[in-house]
Formats: structure tokens, C-alpha cells, sequence
């Protein structure tokens, strides 16, 4: 079928505002809803509806980094139209922290070229923060000049939390940028709490008369990884986003039903209930948005929000409540001309079949069939960008970790040394810090593979030449080493192996291709190549999904158990998520944000 353009559509339609579902028709105009007229009785009427179904909102994702897809804007709108998403809300903050207001205006060029409802957010923590190197630096004016875009609907998540806390001048200076312009700020908090979390989300400054002045902070979190944690910040005001990505997967913790009973029976959070309404008080699912924040491709290409609108059901949220949550709240909240079938919102809508099988049977952008029965009418885009790599070829001795000799060890040239080592959790970016004893030869670490306990390194991109070496467990890769030039939230190149020989192989694959994900071992070098700021692919999600598949069953045949390897493996490096962490200037400390030793004696 060839996409067609709708002037007037019969259909049964969701009102999210009053939550009934009846027959009208819709008239469009160049794109927007211009009347609803219902349809009071099909039959005496003599009308026939365009469609078997219900005509739904479309829906939108209020918080994607879309590089985390490995796809340009363009060619992520291709593959998410089946799945009935019309609209986003994109953090550029990756190639932000690549190219800066260039990698920006990159996103929102590629995005102008398709049928796509693409929003972004000026990305607010750029370098995330001072303790990494990054490829650009963005202050509250250049964070002024991408507020002046009409494409730009909000501050970035704000990620650096302790410099909001503390009154940091140059994130409160990009605060206020925010309330100049009367836009919503995206918070970043996880685990915060208490003080600290009622100080991150109501800013107070003092001005030269030592009055106290309120600025607005950050109103959404997408960060909770616990029910009280996301009520605790529900309450302060914010609106709770619930993630449930490829590495993050949030939503059973926060729609746990043994929680909401809790909550529910708790007189002061709702007041009165009485036993008749209890039952439908439990289908509400009390937070705000469902979110995917970062999505795989290999995820991608199975579903995107409507996954998680079938998921929410089954943990019991009321499946129009569901559909609000990607909807009309995220339109609300962040002003958006859609999220509803209403006179003066975009003609955006997705159809579906019913609401127990939830199949997307077509999606509607601006009026415009752009897929039906998961076939999207999207062409592929093909765009180019510059190099983004600077660094010099590097050896096995790189990725050595050496310690010095002392009196007590000299006669002996094995012995152990007590380590740090970062722990990773399956479908978590948290990780644990733990300490284990590992042999040291000839002055070197050694990795224990037996334990788990892996040689891990970020090698910095930008022309300094940083690399630093730590340890790793949670991978039980068992030979070679994998490596990204996606590494939150600087993207230098992280690496793990069980050699420091095929880690210095895999950087110098990536950094010869211009960025990707790498796996060598043995004699094998494989690599899926990220050419655009080295986060993202020129080609659509077929071939990417297709290469990544390839990539991951290796790396599963070599004994890693995750379930996203290389996704797990980017946030690595990011320093703003508890606990320990690895930049390319040392292994970092988030709980105490500060850098610690790698060993914990003097050896």
C-alpha cells in the first residue's frame, strides 16, 4: 500500500480526557485535528467507519537518548513507526559530548528529513562532569542559544546533582537560563534522598540582601530504581518517569503490587477509600511516564512504547491509564501540540486492534499513513559526519596495570595485592564496589577470569592520550575482549578483556573505523561500525540489528552472561550513577565523588 493522507477519518476513538471510547469523525487540515464530531448511532446514521479498531494518541517516548539506538534520528523514526510512536523527546547529550552544538544541530537536521514528530531537550551537563575528558564544553549561553530553537522543548536531564546541591555556578546559571525561557527541566537523582533530594529539586539561591529566592529545579526523575525511592520523589513534586530500557528495566520495581497496597491503604497519601473503589485505586499507576531512555537496536526492532504499554498492563495498570502515560501526560507536561485526539493538536494517532492483543495496525503522523501491519513507509536516510577520533595506536603494555615493588615483596616476584574492582548487575546501571586479592607477576595485576575478574580500560579519544586501567566482574567473558566508542557520557573507548594484547587490538579497530562495537579474540577481529561521532550508524535498523545480533551471539559463545553486553559495558564509565566507575583520568568513586586508589595498600 502507498502512504495515504487523510482529510477525515470514521473511526472509534480513546478521549484521554474522560477515558470513553466512542465513534466520531475526525477532519484534518494541513496536519492538525480541525473538528471531532461524534458519531451518536452508527446504524440510523448510515455511517461506516474507516477502521476495525480504536484510534489512540500517538505515542510519545518523553525521554530517549536515540544514540543509544546506534541509529541517526531518521533512520530511528523508520523503526519505530510500526510500533505506533509518532513523537519523542531526544536528549542529544551523547554526540552533545562529542561535537557539541554541531553533533545538536546534526540531530535535528537528520530528524527534519522524515514524516517524525522529533523533539529535544538542550542537553544540560556537557561534560557530564570535570573528572573525564570530553570533546566539548557547553555553558548556560551556548545551552541559551539551543533554548532559541523551536525544535528544543526542555533543559536536559540534569545529571550533575551534587553541583545543584552545592549552588555550582555554572549549572545554576543554566537553571536559570531554563526558567527564562519557561521551560521544563529533566532531572537526573538516582538514589538521592532526604536533604539532598528536597535541595536538587527545590533550588534556593540568596541574593546580595540575603533573601531567599526559589528558581525552578528539576520536575522529572527517571532514575528510581525502587518504589519508596520514586515515591519519595513523587511527593516533592516530581513527575516519575518509569525506564524500562535494555540495561535499565525499572518498571516491576515500580509497579510492584505489594507496594501499591501499601501505598493505597495509606489513608494520608490518598484519603478516604472505601473497599469498592480500592480495586480500581490499584490500577493507577500512580507515577507519570513510561520511558525507554536507551533502547538497542536489537530491542528496538521488536517494539518500543507499545511494549511497554503491554507490559504495564500486566503488572496491573489500567490499560487506558497506561496509554495516558505515553500520551497525554508527556503532551502536558513538556506543551506539546499532540497527545490527544482534540481540535488544534496534530493529526498524530496509532490504531489498534483492541486492548487485550494490542497489535499496532496502522500509525498516523500530520494526517499521513507512515506504517501499516509493521511495515514502515519511512526511507532509509544515509548521513555522513566528521571524524571524531584523535589518538595514537596503541600496545599490550597500555593495558598493564604495574605496581612497585617494596621491601617486603622484593625476594618475591609473585604475590597479591588487595584491589578495587567495579561489579556490574544484569538489567541495572548501578554497580557495586567490591575488593579482591589478585595476583600480581612480575609487577603486573593479573585478571582472575576463573573469579571473573577482568582487565578493563577507558582510552581516551580527543588527542590527550589518557588511557586508565581498572577491573571488572560481572561479564564472565571467558577469552578476548570486547570494546565501544559508546561509553557514557563522554564516549571516549572502553575496553574489557582477558589480555591486555586483544584490548589493544579492539581500540585500534575502533579507532580505525572512526568509532563501533568491537569483539576480537584468537585470531578474530569483528567490528559493527559507528562512523556518525562514533555512536551511531549510517544504515538502518535491519543491518544494525542484524550485525549487532552477530556480534552478541560471539560474545555469548565466549561466556559473557548479560543480556546487553555492550550496553552494560557503556555505562561503565558514566560518573554520575552509583557506585564505582572508570574515567579516563582514574577510577572514580561516585558515593564519595571523588577518585580513589585502584589498589587498597601501599604495594
Amino acid at each position: 500500500m502507498n502512504p495515504k493522507k487523510f482529510n477525515s477519518i470514521k473511526a472509534n476513538i480513546l478521549d484521554v480526557f474522560t477515558n470513553e471510547i466512542y465513534p466520531s469523525e475526525i477532519s484534518i487540515e494541513d496536519g492538525y485535528i480541525v473538528s471531532v464530531n461524534p458519531i451518536s448511532n452508527l446504524e440510523n446514521d448510515g455511517v461506516e467507519l474507516d477502521f476495525d479498531g480504536i484510534l489512540v494518541p500517538g505515542f510519545i517516548d518523553a525521554h530517549i537518548h536515540i544514540e543509544s539506538s546506534l541509529l541517526t534520528p531518521s533512520n530511528f523514526a523508520k523503526a519505530v513507526v510500526p510500533f505506533g510512536t509518532t513523537s519523542v523527546i531526544a536528549d542529544p547529550h551523547e554526540i552533545a559530548n562529542v561535537a557539541g552544538i554541531e553533533g545538536v544541530e546534526f540531530m535535528i537536521d537528520d530528524a527534519s528529513k522524515v514524516p517524525f514528530d522529533f523533539y529535544f531537550s538542550a542537553p544540560s551537563c556537557v561534560p557530564a562532569t570535570n573528572f573525564e575528558t570530553s570533546g566539548a564544553c557547553l555553558d548556560s549561553l551556548a545551552i541559551e542559544e539551543l533554548l532559541k530553537m523551536d525544535e528544543v522543548v526542555s533543559l536536559g536531564e540534569v545529571m550533575n546533582f551534587v553541583g545543584v546541591i552545592n549552588n555550582d555556578k555554572d549549572v545554576i546559571d543554566k537553571l536559570k537560563v531554563a526558567k527564562k525561557y519557561n521551560i521544563p527541566i529533566d532531572g537526573h537523582a538516582p538514589l538521592l534522598s532526604g536533604a539532598d533530594l528536597e535541595k536538587y529539586v527545590n533550588v534556593f539561591l540568596y541574593d546580595d540582601f540575603d533573601n531567599k529566592n526559589l528558581i525552578q529545579g528539576p520536575s522529572t526523575d527517571h532514575e528510581s530504581i525502587s518504589f519508596d525511592e520514586a515515591i519519595e520523589k513523587k511527593k516533592l513534586g516530581m513527575k516519575i518517569m518509569v525506564r524500562e530500557g535494555s540495561s535499565a528495566k525499572n518498571m516491576e520495581a515500580l509497579f510492584n503490587i505489594k507496594d501499591r497496597i501499601g501505598l493505597c491503604s495509606n489513608q494520608d497519601f490518598f484519603g478516604a477509600v472505601s473497599v469498592d473503589d480500592f480495586g480500581e485505586i490499584l490500577k493507577n499507576p500512580i507515577f507519570d511516564f513510561l520511558v525507554t531512555d536507551d533502547k538497542e537496536p536489537n530491542d528496538l526492532k521488536d517494539g518500543h512504547l507499545n511494549v511497554l504499554i503491554k507490559k504495564a498492563i500486566f503488572l496491573g495498570i489500567d490499560h487506558i491509564e497506561a496509554i495516558k502515560m505515553v500520551t497525554i501526560n508527556p503532551a502536558k507536561h513538556y506543551n506539546l501540540n499532540s497527545g490527544a485526539i482534540e481540535v488544534g493538536r496534530k493529526a498524530n494517532f496509532c490504531l489498534i486492534d483492541n486492548f487485550d492483543d494490542f497489535n499496532i495496525k496502522k500509525t498516523i503522523i500530520n494526517g499521513e499513513i507512515v506504517a501499516e501491519d509493521g511495515v514502515s513507509f519511512i526511507k532509509s536516510q544515509k548521513p555522513s559526519f566528521k571524524n571524531t577520533f584523535v589518538l595514537n595506536e596503541k600496545n599490550s603494555d597500555d593495558f598493564n596495570v604495574h605496581v612497585n615493588f617494596n621491601s617486603n615483596n622484593s625476594n618475591n616476584p609473585i604475590f597479591y595485592i588487595n584491589t578495587k574492582v567495579i561489579e556490574v548487575i544484569d538489567g541495572e546501571i548501578i554497580t557495586k564496589k567490591i575488593d579482591k586479592d589478585l595476583k600480581v607477576e612480575e609487577g603486573i595485576i593479573k585478571e582472575n577470569i576463573e573469579d571473573d575478574i577482568l582487565k578493563l580500560a577507558v582510552v581516551e579519544r580527543y588527542g590527550n592520550n589518557n588511557i586508565s586501567n581498572a577491573f571488572i566482574k560481572g561479564f564472565n567473558l571467558k577469552n578476548g575482549a570486547i570494546a565501544s566508542s559508546v561509553a557514557h557520557d563522554s564516549h571516549n573507548i572502553v575496553v574489557l578483556g582477558t589480555e591486555s594484547e586483544y584490548m589493544a587490538k579492539a581500540v585500534n579497530l575502533i579507532s580505525k573505523n572512526k568509532g563501533g562495537l568491537a569483539i576480537v579474540y584468537d585470531d578474530v577481529e569483528k567490528i559493527l561500525k559507528l562512523p556518525i561521532a562514533g555512536l551511531m550508524s549510517d544504515e538502518d535498523i535491519g543491518s544494525v540489528s542484524k550485525e549487532l545480533y552477530e556480534i552478541n551471539k560471539i560474545i555469548k559463545t565466549l561466556g559473557c552472561t548479560l543480556e546487553s553486553p555492550f550496553m552494560t559495558l557503556s555505562f561503565v564509565s558514566l560518573l554520575v550513577i552509583p557506585s564505582l566507575r572508570l574515567s579516563d583520568k582514574g577510577l572514580f568513586d561516585v558515593d564519595e565523588f571523588s577518585f580513589v586508589d585502584l589498589t587498597n595498600t601501599n604495594n
